[in-house]
């Protein structure tokens, strides 16, 4: 690839992002232009897609339902027009690419919440073996 593309890309490049994985639900947040004015529009699904491109254009598929009928929005994760994309949720899916998802409504659309692991709480026996 010739000097000048890589030296653009890497200008492009984002390194503020969070870890992304199918199953996240995430709020996008886009610059929109009207007119002369800029304003800044959230967009929260779930992410069923994250395309296997490693440079800039690397993209997201991002769904969600809307008084029943499915909106799914593609977005580039390097874009100036992407202001930050927060992940408000993960699941736990075993599947890289949710298009199943598009088939359910309803409840069947839920995805399950990944658990946090925590330390595991002392026992009363465990605090007075320590005395």
């Amino acid at each position: 690839m010739p000097v000048m593309i890589k030296e653009f890309e890497q200008n492009q490049r984002k390194t503020t992002l969070p870890e992304l994985r199918s199953g996240y639900t995430v709020r996008v947040h886009q610059k929109i232009h009207e007119g002369d004015k800029e304003r800044i529009q959230a967009f929260e699904g779930t992410l069923i897609k994250i395309s296997s491109g490693s440079g800039v254009g690397k993209t997201i598929t991002v769904r969600k339902v809307v008084d029943g009928v499915g909106v799914e929005k593609i977005y580039p994760i390097h874009s100036p027009n992407i202001a930050r994309i927060e992940v408000t949720k993960k699941s736990r899916v075993r599947r890289a690419k949710l298009y199943y998802l598009r088939d359910k409504l309803g409840k069947k659309f839920k995805l399950y919440e990944e658990k946090e692991h925590e330390a595991p709480k002392e026992t009363s026996v465990a605090k007075e073996a320590k005395k």
